[in-house]
């Protein structure tokens, strides 16, 4: 089937509120572009469970608190809709933060504050501290995507681990749509999957592994039996030492009972998280210790 391609929100809105008259099921996959193998994963689960399935390529600009981040994000819109195309995609569509809200962008070209959509709780610490703002500016353009698709099902891949929750939450809080949080997908040499690794230097792109070698290692500590959060937090940030990268975070969590601050004591389950800088580029990661993602347990 050929891929359905519209350039604005309402006419996706209305595209889909044709699609689900017709009692069609739609899975959605929000993105910023610059597809890869880990979206186009979503995008194959995604077709596997919906009768059609929708994809967003909008590179937000109410999620970023550094502009030359902004500017530099790769785009490609030609490539992304020929693989969306290929994994069975139906129909993308893109827009501008005016599409998506109009007559809500003040004269400075910010969205007007009454707009904007509290991330909640697990926005706090972590990502949330070392990118103000930024979480508000997901749960804003997740909460209008939502209420552009009414979706069925919402697709979203944990190495962004607060984000999932962030989505999970706000899918909650609406009552829709059902929010499917799907394993990462990495390359060859461990590194997830990222549109981000296109800006990577041959060198840096080397070295960005050890995030994953330090998130594995610390997941074999759980398996044989370590639970103490203290224990675990440390041994991913040596994992993590010796590297040339600019560690920002190396984190555990607990992913049923987030919290800003470091947990202390014994858990039950665990998550880690990693934010770091190659050169110029900041990665993020995370892997579940307590599961090797078979079953989310989220």
């Amino acid at each position: 089937m050929e891929l359905v391609r519209l350039e604005t929100p309402s006419a996706a809105r209305d595209w889909c509120a044709q699609r689900r008259a017709e009692g069609r099921s739609i899975g959605f996959v929000a993105t910023m572009g610059a597809l890869h193998r880990g979206h186009m994963t979503l995008v194959r689960q995604a077709a596997q469970e919906n009768d059609l399935v929708v994809v967003s390529v909008f590179v937000n600009p109410l999620q970023f608190n550094d502009s030359t981040d902004l500017e530099r994000y790769p785009r490609d819109i030609e490539g992304d809709c020929a693989r969306v195309e290929e994994a069975g995609g139906t129909m993308l569509f893109s827009g501008t933060l005016e599409g998506f809200f109009p007559g809500q962008i003040q004269a400075d070209g910010e969205l007007q504050p009454a707009s904007l959509v509290d991330p909640g709780s697990a926005a706090l610490g972590l990502e949330g501290e070392f990118r103000p703002g930024h979480f508000m500016g997901v749960a804003t353009i997740v909460n209008s995507l939502f209420e552009v698709i009414e979706p069925t099902r919402a697709y979203f891949g944990l190495k962004d681990f607060q984000q999932c929750l962030v989505a999970r939450d706000l899918a909650k809080a609406r009552g829709n749509p059902t929010v499917v949080l799907c394993r990462t997908i990495r390359e060859e040499d461990g590194l997830a999957c990222s549109s981000r690794n296109l800006l990577l230097t041959l060198e840096w792109r080397d070295e960005a592994p050890v995030i994953q070698r330090a998130l594995g290692a610390t997941r074999v500590l759980w398996q044989r039996g370590e639970r103490d959060a203290g224990v675990l937090r440390d041994f991913l940030a040596e994992g993590l030492g010796a590297s040339a990268l600019s560690v920002e975070y190396a984190a555990i969590r607990d992913p049923l009972a987030w919290t800003p601050n470091d947990p202390t004591g014994t858990l039950d389950q665990a998550v880690g998280l990693v934010a770091a800088k190659a050169g110029k580029v900041r990665l993020i990661d995370s892997l579940l210790l307590h599961t090797d993602g078979g079953d989310l347990g989220l």
